[in-house]
């Protein structure tokens, strides 16, 4: 009999570090969430993760991983690791930060590095970083360079010299060797696990830029499926083989697997964040009552919500708490208020704001490729809620489902690091053997008719009706900085 062999996946993202042992089967056998710092927001527009963040909550989740698990350490045969995107990580030459992490927040990323202090000798994302601090190697995913890098976004290879390259103001010695999702990057160094208990010597696997992972963990193919993938930055997705640098309604990035793109929609900056301040706006008495009903207070609204009616009696909420740097008048809004609108009605407004955006961005997206959109699959911690999937499926009417694994970028990392050993021969063999549907939303007709009125009549024209308002109040609190209008 063949022992059971197990992967150990990361999962960073912005508000936390998920690690997970998963076997090789696709099941999750333990897992541990470490809570990141809050992003610290500087008047400069700066937003960095806070001392040594990543690194620090990543071997303080291994060590609560390795409590848990309860198989041998010997038959763990390697590590994937994912991070967050569009981030940029400044490394001296012993492989410590020179500098805190910029998060994709930071308005920095809006342009390329500038080499400018000394101590610096790296410039990478934040999986560069963590392969470096768990293997020693300056080597990365070339499919996690997502932003203003001197990299051709077609081949995914760096700029040949000149004037392409020297636009970018990077200088080349400080990049890492770039190479394809599921490649070996190098062994846990004998530092690496004293520091995280990971045995040493276990091969540390590529995987990509954290989106995409999610659409591999969620078992996206190239059939008229929508992945919207619920965290701090929300956004619907899509897979092909063909690069389009031209789209209107979508942008291509780099996918799971070597030679795929993924299609990325509009999004919502900050937009599970929402949620989080929807309930500490309610405060205590929230927290207390879902306490009497031993639910978290999100589960507890969850279902208070689910008493709301759809439409929430025209109240709507307009996703913009972090605006777009191309659009910094940007705000978010609750509209159509009166008196009987209390706290789940809010809740409830939250996600049926969330889930019209993501229509309409998924839509525009299907509606440029010629893609007719017949179901959609949800990843994130809001998956969870059963009243947000089924406003997914109302709202978008066509059937929605969820996996088993609701956290899909820690199983696409797993998905990567079984592909990299020979485990599975190809893609859809690694997603048929591990990626399981847990149950499906088919869309209330009703729901579907009304949610179908108010997004075309009344959601879809907020933006436009309110523009120039906030373009006033944006100016009146920046006068040193005036916007310059569309």
């Amino acid at each position: 009999m063949n022992m059971m062999q197990y992967i150990v996946a990361i999962d960073g993202g912005t508000q936390s570090t998920k690690l997970a042992v998963f076997d090789t089967a696709g099941h999750e056998i333990c897992s541990e969430t470490v809570k990141l710092k809050d992003i610290r927001f500087y008047e400069d527009s700066r937003a960095e993760h806070p001392d040594d963040d990543l690194w620090d909550s990543l071997k303080e989740a291994c060590r609560g991983l390795f409590r848990k698990f309860k198989g041998d350490k010997s038959t763990i045969i390697g590590v994937g690791l994912g991070s967050i995107r569009c981030c940029r990580a400044l490394i001296k030459e012993d492989g410590n930060l020179a500098a805190p992490v910029q998060s994709w927040m930071d308005l920095r990323l809006a342009r390329p590095y500038e080499h400018e202090d000394d101590a610096v000798r790296y410039v990478t994302t934040t999986t560069g970083y963590l392969t470096f601090r768990l293997t020693g190697e300056t080597r990365d995913t070339r499919a996690n360079y997502v932003g203003p890098w001197p990299i051709d976004p077609a081949s995914l290879e760096w700029y040949g010299d000149g004037a392409i390259f020297d636009s970018y103001t990077t200088p080349r010695e400080m990049l890492f060797k770039l190479v394809d999702p599921s490649t070996v990057l190098g062994t846990i160094t004998e530092a690496a696990s004293a520091a995280t208990g990971i045995p040493s010597g276990i091969p540390v696997v590529s995987t990509s830029n954290d989106k995409a992972l999610e659409g591999l963990g969620a078992g996206l193919v190239n059939d008229g499926t929508v992945l919207v993938s619920l965290g701090t930055y929300i956004t619907s997705m899509m897979v092909g083989d063909e690069y389009n640098p031209n789209m209107a309604s979508y942008w291509s990035n780099p996918g799971a697997i070597k030679g795929e793109y993924l299609y990325e929609s509009g999004g919502i900056r900050r937009g599970m964040a929402t949620v989080t301040w929807v309930i500490d706006l309610l405060g205590m008495d929230l927290v207390k009552a879902a306490q009497k009903m031993e639910l978290s207070p999100e589960a507890y609204l969850n279902v208070l919500g689910a008493d709301i009616p759809a439409g929430c009696n025209g109240l709507y909420t307009v996703l913009n708490w972090l605006a777009q740097p191309s659009h910094l008048h940007e705000r978010g809004m609750m509209i159509g208020f009166n008196s009987t609108h209390k706290g789940p009605h809010m809740f409830r407004s939250v996600l049926e704001g969330i889930a019209f955006t993501m229509k309409n961005h998924a839509q525009a997206m299907c509606d440029e490729r010629g893609v007719d959109l017949k179901k959609i699959v949800v990843s994130g911690g809001g998956s969870k809620g059963e009243l947000f999937m089924q406003i997914f499926a109302d709202v978008f009417g066509v059937p929605a489902y969820r996996n088993m694994v609701t956290g899909s970028a820690s199983i696409g990392a797993a998905i990567c690091t079984a592909l990299a050993l020979g485990v599975y021969k190809d893609r859809q063999e690694a997603i048929d053997s591990m990626v399981r549907q847990r149950d499906l939303f088919t869309p209330n007709v009703e729901n579907v008719r009304l949610y179908d009125q108010i997004n075309n009549e009344v959601y879809k024209q907020i933006g436009s009706a309110t523009d120039d308002l906030l373009i006033k109040s944006h100016q009146i609190f920046n006068s040193d900085k005036r916007l310059e209008t569309k």
